[in-house]
């Protein structure tokens, strides 16, 4: 399957994982968007961006199939 603007084939579990990462990034913003978050709940929303952008980065090494 190709990508819709690029020529390189597309990757169902890439698209998964930068889904995931987009989302943990996202939640973190909103949240302290809304409010005052405590240091234990900015850790782990970090940690949680963190670990998706890690899991992204292997797949990339693993598979060559990041654009």
């Amino acid at each position: 399957m190709r990508g819709l603007w690029t020529d390189v084939p597309s990757c169902r579990e890439r698209e998964r994982l930068e889904e995931e990462f987009h989302e943990a990034r996202t939640r973190g913003r909103n949240l302290s968007r809304l409010r005052l978050l405590t240091l234990r709940e900015h850790a782990a929303l970090d940690e949680r961006e963190q670990m998706a952008q890690a899991r992204l980065r292997d797949h990339d090494l693993e598979h060559g199939c990041q654009r």
